[in-house]
């Protein structure tokens, strides 16, 4: 299998149903207490896209895209129109967003997160920055984007020279979510489609 850097429709995504699946083990005990542990550190994601498909060519363009990814077979870029920015949707990132990492004078390399709150913190990794997005400031101090490098396909990014120790290293942008389709199968009655029938397309995030 591969991870293909390529974007879904956003404007079919725009419109799919789905959100965030945690996987939490409960336990009662005989005084009636509770237990609760959770074998993931990170959310998994999940959508239907069919909602998104109004028209034949809408069908067409998404059958095109499934046959690509040879089905579940390899991974692709999502947009996730709820959360896909490192600040509020509604607002540009900028490159005091989010903390990713504090100077020791050595370090130059440092991985994107996204901070959701908590005690401690829950630190998403962004492995898909989108391209000509991402900001970066050291100390408070933006820095030019010749001064960095992206990896887009790992959300690492590289200092031309590392901070000086106690910097704080802060990061603002935009991002896509690594998915594969959920089903080996896509399965569309065209008369029903036709009268309204809405197909199932299973999207589901995937770790990479």
């Amino acid at each position: 299998m591969a991870f293909h850097e390529i974007r879904f429709s956003p404007r079919l995504s725009f419109a799919s149903t789905g959100g965030i699946e945690r996987r939490t083990e409960i336990v009662t005990l005989v005084n009636g207490f509770e237990e609760r542990n959770t074998p993931w550190a990170q959310a998994r994601r999940r959508w239907d896209a069919g909602l998104g498909v109004r028209s034949l060519d809408d069908l067409d363009q998404v059958l095109r895209f499934y046959e690509a990814r040879r089905g579940p077979l390899h991974g692709f870029r999502w947009k996730d129109w709820l959360d896909h920015r490192s600040c509020a949707p509604s607002a540009e990132p900028g490159a005091q967003d989010q903390a990713i990492g504090t100077g020791d004078g050595t370090a130059a390399a440092f991985q994107l997160v996204k901070d959701y709150g908590g005690s401690p913190p829950l630190l998403r990794p962004i492995a898909k920055p989108v391209a000509g997005t991402v900001r970066l400031a050291v100390a408070g101090a933006e820095l030019d984007p010749a001064e960095f490098t992206v990896d887009h396909a790992s959300g690492i990014v590289t200092l031309d020279a590392p901070p000086a120790p106690g910097a704080a290293v802060t990061a603002g942008f935009a991002f896509d979510v690594p998915v594969r389709f959920g089903a080996d199968s896509l399965e569309v009655n065209l008369a029903a489609f036709e009268a309204g029938e809405i197909p199932s397309i299973p999207i589901l995030e995937i770790r990479v």
